[in-house]
């Protein structure tokens, strides 16, 4: 049954991804890179994401999160999906933070 769960949190994501217009069809190959590149918990809350820029706000509003939790998730994340975190959500705040953390 985690497997059915896991696979439908990658599929969720995949399906996001698929409404860039490069799509991202489904296929065994694209879960395999999905599972590396996102826990279970990231590709959930990614997925939920919209496709156009969003800030920090946008995103606590959308997984109903206050804005520090979010903060703390991103703070938690490897230095490179720090980054992409940072630039996705256009955000010079969250790169100072994470720059600060690691000093």
């Amino acid at each position: 049954m985690s497997h059915h769960t896991a696979r439908s949190a990658y599929q969720q994501l995949q399906e996001r991804l698929n409404r860039f217009p490069q799509g991202a069809p489904p296929s065994e190959t694209l879960y395999r890179i999905l599972a590396i590149l996102f826990s279970k918990r990231e590709a959930e809350l990614v997925a939920q994401l919209p496709i156009k820029p969003f800030t920090a706000r946008d995103a606590a509003r959308i997984w109903k999160l206050g804005l520090a939790a979010i903060l703390g998730v991103i703070l938690k994340l490897p230095p490179l999906k720090q980054a992409l975190a940072s630039q996705q959500m256009r955000s010079v705040y969250l790169e100072k933070l994470a720059a600060k953390v690691k000093a």
